[in-house]
């Protein structure tokens, strides 16, 4: 709900506050007083795009404020959270043009995108001027009246959450069958890698292995002629090594029983002997370990072939990656598989909502469909009493082929406008005026059950008088039960209908400028106001009564 209205320095406004009831607020006015500078204004909170021409004082910016309540409004809050903008039970939006042109809007104080703005605003401000057809472009809007109908808000819930569901599955479905699309082209390779892999079967540091394996026996002839020599020195030549120490040790032990200062020299050499004898073991044992066989270093030449040309064929550099690549195309060629079983589940899934779907939507489109005849008839009553008495309303419900995020219906509002016989798109077929009543008429049947913005008509009375004109205000009055509702009218039977009324006015400032200014009336300046409206500048006593008994004093 719009709660007020602040303008500064916009065409011949120096400064206006408005502050609107949350009923019907009726704007009224001389042709020329502003009233339609008070919507441009309004339109730049909408995100319409500004222009200096608007600048009275060039040397100060204009701003446009506007303060709404948005305590109960959860789809504002919702767009506010998208956008990560702070949100309160009070949103207060401003549009600012500097005096080079430049415009800029915020929201709660933080700067936004024009975009941004009409977003968050279609869902606060719904301006119905001559000519101003978007809502009944919008398939949505249409199909939302109906439903507001038929009252399937429930049944309409429960089915686009099972299509938001379904949405989802498919979507799901739709990347893992292009998932699998993608592996099916690289499986035959991928399978082709692993078996040369499999084939190889190396094992844990097998190539590393047999590189120092093959450079040992490559000089096994030379190591072998080192180990039998050593052992030939140590223990088995002519004058073995060995035996010559202990022989030594023997004879220092003869000495150290009459030589204490020998015992030292005794354990050193029996330390070196015990050490010599161990190596010249060692020295047969290695000896008996150098191979010489030609058909195993055949063996290591090609095991390491393999593994060379492997390794370089996927640029890798031991062993450990290539069982480390042989393991990650299993894995790779069994999540294939997998694949195939998730697919299989999820269009399984798929099938069952989409089977729960068709139901919901053919039950949407049964309770739909038994609405439209008593609806049309309403609307044509209510045209007939706001002055389209020749107009026709047709409204069409054709059905899909394929479940949509309203469900299976195209709803269209088609208008004979003279009893032509030939109805056209609604929004193509009416004037600005008698759009302005047709969606009177429309938001006064569907006040109860849509949540709607708030409304603000601009001379939806226009063509029209007597009983026509006091139906219009009858209708906005209705409307204004349910919704926050401000009419700019011309009509006296509509401005009484008003709980406020609003006197848009020029004056005459002391340096001779003239300006905008707007008054709130009292009830017995109303009587004023709308005696001027009936009888002229200088209302009769007849026109006194008239207005008496128009607004209710």
């Amino acid at each position: 709900m719009l709660k007020k209205l602040i303008i500064n320095n916009y065409a011949i406004i120096d400064h206006l506050d408005l502050e609107p009831d949350a009923n019907l607020n009726t704007v009224t006015g001389e042709t020329g007083a502003g009233k339609s500078i008070i919507l441009g204004a309004l339109s730049l909170i909408l995100g319409e795009r500004a222009d200096t021409s608007v600048l009275i004082n060039k040397n100060e910016k204009s701003i446009i404020e506007a303060w709404f309540d948005v305590a109960d409004n959860a789809s504002f809050a919702a767009i506010m959270a998208e956008e990560e903008l702070d949100n309160d039970d009070l949103c207060i939006i401003r549009r600012e043009i500097s005096t080079t042109g430049k415009s800029r809007a915020f929201v709660n104080d933080t700067p936004v995108t024009l975009s941004v703005l009409n977003k968050l605003t279609l869902l606060l401000v719904d301006l119905q001027q001559q000519f101003g057809h978007l809502a009944m472009e919008d398939d949505n809007f249409q199909i939302d009246v109906v439903d507001a109908i038929a009252q399937t808000a429930e049944l309409k819930k429960d089915y686009q959450s099972l299509y938001n569901k379904y949405k989802k599955i498919s979507a799901a479905l739709s990347a893992l069958m292009e998932q699998q699309a993608q592996w099916q082209k690289e499986a035959d390779y991928k399978q082709y890698l692993l078996n040369e892999l499999s084939e190889a079967s190396f094992k844990e540091n097998e190539i590393e292995q047999a590189e120092l394996q093959l450079k040992q026996m490559t000089h096994a002839e030379r190591i072998l002629g080192v180990l039998q020599q050593g052992q030939q020195m140590l223990a088995e030549g002519e004058q073995p090594l060995v035996n010559e120490i202990k022989r030594l040790l023997q004879q220092v032990q003869g000495i150290a029983d009459v030589f204490d200062m020998a015992k030292p020299l005794q354990d050193r050499i029996a330390s070196a002997w015990a050490e010599l004898k161990d190596i010249a073991d060692e020295f047969e044992v290695l000896s008996g370990k150098v191979n010489l066989d030609a058909s195993l270093m055949q063996q290591l030449h090609e095991r390491i072939d393999i593994g060379y040309k492997l390794l370089k064929k996927h640029s890798l550099q031991t062993t450990q990656e290539l069982l480390e690549l042989q393991q990650q195309l299993q894995d790779d060629l069994k999540a294939s598989l997998d694949l195939d079983e998730q697919i299989d589940s999820l269009a399984s899934d798929k099938n069952s909502l989409y089977h729960d779907l068709i139901n919901k939507a053919k039950i949407l489109s049964a309770k739909r469909g038994a609405v439209v005849p008593d609806f049309e008839h309403k609307i044509q009553e209510l045209l007939i009493l706001v002055g389209m008495p020749n107009a026709r309303i047709k409204i069409v419900q054709n059905y899909l082929a394929e479940p949509a995020a309203t469900g299976m219906d195209e709803i269209a509002f088609m208008l004979d406008a003279n009893k032509s016989g030939q109805f056209l798109v609604l929004h193509k077929a009416a004037s600005g005026g008698e759009m302005s009543r047709i969606m009177l008429c429309i938001k006064a049947l569907t006040a109860k059950a849509m949540e709607l913005p708030t409304l603000i008509f601009d001379e939806v009375d226009t063509g029209i008088s007597g009983e026509a004109a006091r139906q219009v205000g009858i209708l906005l009055r209705e409307l204004a039960e349910y919704h926050q509702v401000i009419c700019i009218t011309h009509q006296p039977q509509v401005a009484a209908k008003g709980t406020r009324h609003f006197y848009v006015y020029k004056n005459e400032e002391k340096d001779g400028r003239i300006t905008t200014k707007v008054k709130t009336l009292t009830k017995d300046e109303r009587v004023q106001a709308i005696a001027r409206m009936i009888g002229g500048e200088r209302p009769s006593e007849a026109a006194l009564l008239n207005a008496r008994e128009l607004v209710g004093v």
